[in-house]
């Protein structure tokens, strides 16, 4: 197993000279803030890391563009990718002096979004799914179709997220469309008006999410797989359904701010986050799936991530996200506020 500490333990040997001060843009809890791994990223480089969140993508990006200099390394959507790359505010990454990078799949590594004119812009790093999952008291059979989420007989215990790209994939999967390319708006969005009177709240966080589930408010709802397994890891009766219509797939990636004065001590954080033994710890409290091969490998054969997202039959059910222009979103985001209007 390749593992960060093997390269950079002896070169470091804890000078203070050499010692950065690496500051990551993400989310809050995802990943790159868990304090153990921090701590352990500190105590093998000498690098300590200080973290700045964001809400939303628009938001990351704002950040990008008025604090140059501000950031060493951030985490990007990668439907997201390309506008940074366009912008000028992530750099080439050289993926030769990431060790892990070898164990990264061809089509995560050369994925078209992460990549420009020959160049790596973002280092496939997580990946997951945005499906539903259901509360196991609540059903006597596990649904197979996403339409479940339309059933009468659980009107008013049904949530999703208030956002608008994701309801009118939602709806695009409901109506057999490409989320990428939806064809029929109208059709998607008249099933999304459909669903709206069966649903007992939007959800905005994880938070939200597992409270209303804790407290029995919910029979299903909208979710993401790897906030799924964690939910399931906190002890609630919690299930992740990847229908028959498929799921929404999503790529995160790690990029280096064009205007990062710790490039280096960058790499080496992004080498650490894909690591194999770095990954499986964080598996074992609820992470997305590793997009690195080697990590998923070593993993227990029972955990969500090797035995679920690892089941070939599942992957060719998922439809991954492509970049949306700001006209789409904004037309989502227009059919989207009428629809709630109109409740």
């Amino acid at each position: 197993m390749k593992t960060l500490f093997l390269t950079t333990a002896l070169a470091m040997t804890a000078s203070a000279a050499l010692a950065d001060e690496i500051r990551v843009l993400n989310w809050q809890g995802y990943g790159t803030d868990l304090k153990w791994a921090v701590d352990a990223f500190a105590e093998a480089t000498g690098h300590t890391v200080v973290h700045e969140y964001f809400n939303s993508e628009q938001e990351m990006l704002t950040k990008l563009r008025t604090n140059p200099g501000a950031y060493d390394v951030v985490m990007i959507n990668a439907a997201f990718t390309p506008q940074a790359i366009s912008e000028g505010l992530i750099a080439p990454i050289d993926t030769a002096a990431i060790e892990n990078f070898s164990d990264i799949p061809e089509a995560f590594a050369a994925d078209p979004k992460l990549n420009a004119d020959g160049q790596t812009y973002g280092v496939p790093w997580t990946w997951g799914l945005t499906s539903f999952a259901i509360n196991t008291q609540a059903w006597d059979e596990t649904p197979t179709s996403i339409l479940a989420l339309w059933d009468e007989a659980h009107a008013g215990r049904v949530s999703i997220r208030d956002d608008a790209v994701e309801a009118l994939q939602l709806g695009a999967l409901a109506t057999g469309q490409d989320i990428n390319d939806i064809k029929d708006i109208d059709a998607a969005a008249a099933k999304v008006a459909e669903l709206l009177p069966n649903l007992r709240t939007f959800w905005s966080s994880e938070n939200d999410w597992n409270q209303f589930m804790a407290a029995g408010e919910l029979d299903a709802a909208t979710y993401w797989s790897g906030s799924a397994s964690r939910s399931a890891s906190l002890g609630l009766p919690v299930q992740f359904v990847i229908p028959q219509e498929g799921a929404v797939g999503w790529l995160d990636g790690l990029s280096i701010p064009e205007t990062s004065t710790h490039k280096d001590a960058a790499l080496q954080f992004i080498d650490y986050m894909i690591d194999p033994e770095f990954y499986v710890k964080w598996d074992a409290e609820g992470a997305p799936a590793s997009a690195n091969a080697a990590a998923a490998e070593a993993l227990p054969d029972d955990a969500f991530n090797k035995a679920v997202l690892g089941d070939p039959e599942v992957a060719a059910r998922v439809h991954f996200q492509a970049p949306i222009d700001d006209a789409t979103r904004e037309k989502y985001l227009e059919v989207w506020q009428g629809l709630k209007a109109a409740q």
